[in-house]
């Protein structure tokens, strides 16, 4: 049994595009309470077509990331966060939101471990850009 959960994509182990869409929606939602980074989503609530462009992205970046045939049609990390200048503290906010979120969601160890690979690998195409 254990041979044929490693054997699943990352993609298959978070539920596939309908998991990663409840973890995306769930962790945009603990963005928007998270004291350290709130200030940078709750201006989404009252845009509600902006909203609905950043979760479909973020939908799309993961579901491909992790293994699915979903085409990402947004910005790259880079592009898409330049002018923001993202803290270290900022990012460790969003970390801790999506494993909050992955947790709650039943999300086994080692694919936490493969998101938390994942995020720190895009880091610096984020902070501070």
């Amino acid at each position: 049994m254990e041979n044929n959960a490693n054997e699943k994509s990352l993609y298959e182990r978070l539920g596939g595009t309908e998991g990663i869409s409840t973890i995306v929606h769930e962790v945009i939602e603990a963005h928007m309470v998270n004291p350290g980074i709130k200030a940078r989503f709750l201006p989404l609530k009252d845009d509600a077509e902006h909203l609905a462009e950043v979760k479909k992205h973020v939908i799309e970046f993961f579901v491909m990331g992790s293994g699915g045939s979903q085409q990402y049609s947004g910005k790259d990390m880079h592009s898409a966060h330049v002018g923001m200048n993202i803290n270290q503290g900022e990012y460790m906010c969003v970390i801790d939101d999506i494993m909050s979120a992955l947790n709650k969601n039943n999300v086994d160890e080692q694919s936490k471990k493969d998101v938390l690979a994942i995020l720190y690998s895009l880091k610096d195409q984020m902070i501070g850009v």
